[in-house]
């Protein structure tokens, strides 16, 4: 197999020796600063899709306004049966979320084949502004989702990675930090995003929130643009190739099995994406959110998941050192699943809640504490699972691999969506405990297999 190098020049390798910005290259504070705007841009949006889509858009007296709704729910319910317009919601959402993680291999194939970073990041970052831009209009929904899943395809990935171009082979301790930084760029946009959208759709109506999502997607834009001659681009060569060797008997038994442990995390995925989905369904439904000052706005639970992102990983490293010490620290399959357990018992907060409300309005305490549970749920079952596929996975498919990964994403929210549309068929009670039930069973299977892939892995 052969593959294209992307070769860097004179003037991408001085960009490494840069540090202006905290110790690190300018280049990495336009990278950041447009994933915040970026995240900010995305989360809001998500935040506010699928109670847009149950309580107006699928609703008589705008769906049928929707450019191409109609070809589109044939062809679904050729193949699920009739959908309400609940059920219709989970699944395009589930569609959505789920190519949004696939696209990013495709715009990742582009970028070192055929245009570059730079210029892929840019038409990435054009697509998305005009599909947030298309989701201020009934019309033009279907239109703004394949806008925002092409473009996101060209940017996420791409993105990324110019953040370790920015630093040479061998500065390791510095590309990590860079990622730590990025990474609080994600993590605040993703917090911010549904609050601010969420508080505008509530106050002033449901296009003005993702209007607000369009203008800060374009000021992502106009801070990638700024920072152009700051960025290295990694253009692929003309008429340079490399060649791969092919994969040993023993490597390709690596793969497998990181197929295998990646195929795991699939059940952990579908219950914690659907606090995003069916979650802010039921909590504007079923959910007590009355208060002194004001309803509290539904979106800004998608907040949540975020801010724990950012809170408990400091407290949750701490705890891994600490049992490293001890020689207690469980290796990457076991914390796949424990993530595993945890999300299940989060889905199991919802319905002890519902439980106890007795038929009135759960108190808010259930879904907070539930979102949180994921959160952590996620802390330890994702991250684990790139490092796995990171350290293990050999050496001349490793970049392919950990891509790869998010392909369990893309399965877990396409899954998610299709699980998502039984909600009003089995009522909250039932839904989420099949919810808890589904998480549990990744981490069934590591309980059961866990030891045998990790040995069979450390081993290979």
């Amino acid at each position: 197999m052969a593959t294209a190098a992307a070769v860097p020049s004179a003037r991408d390798l001085a960009l490494t020796h840069d540090r202006a910005f905290l110790g690190h290259p300018k280049g990495l504070a336009f990278l950041a600063f447009t994933e915040a705007w970026e995240r900010f841009s995305y989360y809001g949006m998500t935040a506010l899709v699928v109670l847009y889509m149950v309580q107006q858009l699928l609703l008589p007296g705008h769906v049928e306004h929707v450019v191409g709704m109609a070809a589109y729910r044939s062809a679904l319910e050729s193949v699920f049966g009739p959908m309400s317009p609940q059920a219709l919601a989970s699944q395009t959402f589930g569609f959505y979320t789920g190519l949004v993680y696939f696209t990013p291999l495709v715009g990742g194939w582009i970028a070192d084949r055929l245009l570059g970073a730079k210029r892929t990041v840019v038409i990435g970052a054009l697509l998305m502004s005009a599909g947030h831009l298309a989701m201020a209009f009934d019309q033009s929904f279907l239109i703004a989702l394949i806008l925002l899943i092409t473009g996101s395809g060209c940017l996420k990935g791409n993105i990324a990675a110019q953040v370790g171009h920015l630093y040479a082979p061998d500065d390791m301790s510095r590309r990590t930090r860079a990622f730590t930084i990025f990474s609080t760029g994600i993590n605040v946009g993703a917090t911010v995003g549904p609050i601010v959208c969420g508080l505008l759709a509530q106050l002033y109506g449901w296009h003005v929130g993702f209007g607000c999502a369009g203008l800060l997607m374009l000021s992502a834009t106009v801070t990638y643009l700024a920072g152009q001659r700051y960025l290295p681009d990694q253009r692929p060569p003309r008429h340079k190739r490399v060649t791969v060797e092919p994969l040993s008997p023993a490597e390709r038994r690596v793969v497998v099995l990181l197929v295998v442990a990646a195929a795991i995390t699939v059940f952990q995925s579908i219950a914690y994406y659907q606090i995003y989905n069916v979650g802010l369904v039921w909590i504007d439904a079923h959910v007590d959110l009355a208060t002194p000052i004001g309803r509290i706005p539904v979106p800004w639970f998608e907040s949540i998941d975020a801010f724990v992102s950012i809170i408990a990983v400091p407290p949750l490293i701490s705890l891994w050192t600490r049992q490293q010490k001890k020689g207690r620290e469980p290796n990457d399959i076991a914390k796949v699943g424990i993530g595993a357990a945890i999300a299940s018992a989060s889905a199991g907060v919802i319905v002890l809640g519902i439980f106890l409300a007795g038929g009135g309005k759960v108190g808010a305490i259930y879904p907070v504490l539930g979102c949180v549970g994921m959160g952590i749920a996620f802390l330890y079952y994702w991250p684990p699972l790139l490092a796995l596929i990171s350290r293990t996975a050999p050496a001349g498919i490793n970049a392919t691999m950990v891509s790869g990964a998010y392909l369990s994403l893309f399965v877990g929210n396409i899954l998610m969506g299709w699980v998502g549309s039984y909600y009003e068929r089995m009522g909250p009670a039932a839904f989420w405990l099949m919810d808890a039930l589904i998480a549990a069973t990744g981490a069934v299977l590591v309980l059961l297999f866990g030891r045998r892939l990790d040995r069979a892995l450390n081993q290979s």
